[in-house]
Formats: structure tokens, C-alpha cells, sequence
């Protein structure tokens, strides 16, 4: 990584992968967005660079990366693996943060209220992960046994609704067949699992789509361990 690396990176924008700081701004903070690119699909952070792209530098180096170690080690829980590279230009330093997708996942941060909350990443914004999305994160570590999916009445319902109307939330899906919230969300997450439902969190409230052909067929877990019985 070297300044031209960098200045690629700043010309991309920040976005679902990738955020620019002037600086640490509090430990807690950061870790929100680091987690959340652990808790994602992973990303980097370039700290000593301003909103509009323009390369600032940090003022203390030493400072810097002792606030982004605590972020990672102390306020996310497991703790989130960051690999730092320091850029220097024109006697300025720029501290490159990057942060692979977890296999640990959900990593929480203890927020300012006491409370542990989950991160994602939303497009370029760090938000507030569901329980929804938490189960499917907690479904995501490797060490997950293999998924068997039995599609019973309940999943045959959802998928006539969703040829009809695109999309649903797990009140909707609760209502249509008539079974608790809690179960609902057992039924949708597993499908997210499996890859037959996508999850979509662009809005207040979660919804759910019908994965298309290309994305199920993609996902070798559903191949080796699917299965087609009726409840």
C-alpha cells in the first residue's frame, strides 16, 4: 500500500467498503464501523483523510493507532482483527485500516447506553443490525453444522405471497400464516440461510425478497443439503 494506492482509494468515494476520518473521534465510534465491515463483507478506513477526499494526515500517529487498537480490541466483542499500513505524503501520515470479513460473527460494541449492539454495513452507512440479521450472521460462522431445509405449507405460502408481491416483512408473514413473530423470523431466517430469501435492511424495517435462480443456484450449501418434504 503507497500513496498511489490511497489517492486510488479516495478517488472511489466512500461507500458499502470503504470510509474516510479525519481522525479518531472516540474509541466507541470506530468501533461501530469496524465491526460493522466484520460483520459485512469487510472494508478500510482512511484516517488522516477529510470528507471531500482532501489527505490531511493525523496529527499523532502513535495516538491514533493506540485509539484504533482499543476500538478493536476492547469495545467489539470478540474482538475484530485490524491491519494497519502507514502512508506517509508530504510529511503527512495516513493510517490505512483494513478489516476483513469476520468468521466470527456478530462482533458487538457495548454502546454509550450500556446496551451490546450489532453494526452492519448499509450502502455507506453503519447501522443497526435487526435480530433478524444478527440470526443470519450468527448462521454464517463456518462451524455451523450443514443446513437441511424442509419446505413444509409455511414456506410454500411465502413463496406463492412473494410471486405476487415482491416482498414481505415478518409481521406480514406472521399475519399470513398465522404463527408468532418469533416463528416467523425462525422461517425467514433459515430461508435467508439457505439462500432461497434475501434479507433487505434499506429501510426502517427489514423485508424479505425471493432470491433470484442465479443467487440460489450459486450457493452450494443449497445443492448438497436441501431437502423437499412436506411438514
Amino acid at each position: 500500500m503507497n500513496i498511489h494506492d490511497v489517492k486510488m482509494l479516495i478517488d472511489e468515494g466512500e461507500g458499502f467498503e470503504l470510509e474516510f476520518k479525519r481522525k479518531v473521534s472516540s474509541p466507541k465510534k470506530i468501533a461501530k464501523t469496524l465491526s460493522s465491515f466484520a460483520n459485512t463483507k469487510g472494508g478500510i478506513i482512511l484516517f488522516g483523510v477529510d470528507d471531500d477526499g482532501s489527505i490531511v494526515g493525523v496529527e499523532s500517529e502513535k495516538t491514533e493507532l493506540s485509539l484504533i487498537e482499543e476500538s478493536a480490541q476492547i469495545n467489539c466483542e470478540p474482538p475484530v482483527i485490524v491491519s494497519i499500513k502507514i502512508v506517509p505524503h508530504n510529511r503527512l501520515d495516513v493510517i490505512v485500516a483494513t478489516v476483513n470479513e469476520s468468521g466470527t460473527k456478530p462482533h458487538y460494541v457495548v454502546d454509550d447506553d450500556g446496551m451490546r449492539k450489532v453494526f452492519i454495513r448499509v450502502n455507506d452507512n453503519t447501522v443497526i443490525a435487526s435480530k433478524e440479521v444478527i440470526k443470519v450472521l450468527r448462521d454464517e460462522r463456518p462451524e455451523k453444522p450443514p443446513l437441511k431445509l424442509t419446505i413444509g405449507e409455511n414456506e410454500k405460502r411465502l413463496f406463492e405471497y412473494l410471486e405476487n408481491h415482491s416482498r414481505i416483512t415478518v409481521s406480514e408473514f406472521s399475519v399470513l400464516i398465522n404463527v408468532s413473530l418469533r416463528r416467523a423470523s425462525r422461517i425467514l431466517t433459515t430461508l435467508v440461510r439457505a439462500g432461497v430469501v434475501r434479507i433487505h435492511t434499506l429501510e426502517k424495517t427489514d423485508f424479505f425478497t425471493l432470491a433470484s435462480d442465479d443467487e440460489v443456484f450459486a450457493d452450494s450449501r443449497i445443492k448438497q443439503s436441501r431437502t423437499q418434504q412436506p411438514r
